[in-house]
């Protein structure tokens, strides 16, 4: 019985790995950014009227999504320990 109310301690190596994740999140945040730029450069060389929108999109969608990974640690960490220890 003692044994499911130990508490589950990471590997040494976690840390590690969160950061390399939150460097990668970062990295493809910015290309995706990149991308959606380059996307907005051709569409306006061409001259297609009525592409904003799916641009902006784009930008929304990549800009929340470096929300949600850039969160994630810090929120994490304000939680503290969320095992679930019965009474």
């Amino acid at each position: 019985m003692s044994a499911f109310l130990a508490a589950y301690t990471p590997p040494a190596g976690a840390g590690e790995i969160l950061g390399l994740l939150a460097w990668c999140a970062t990295a493809a945040g910015v290309a995706g950014l990149l991308i959606v730029g380059i996307n907005m450069a051709l569409q306006l060389n061409r001259g297609d009227p009525g592409e904003g929108s799916s641009h902006f999109r784009g930008v929304f969608f990549v800009t929340l999504a470096c929300l949600v990974a850039s969160s994630a640690g810090p929120l994490v960490a304000f939680l503290g320990d969320l095992s679930l220890l019965g009474p």
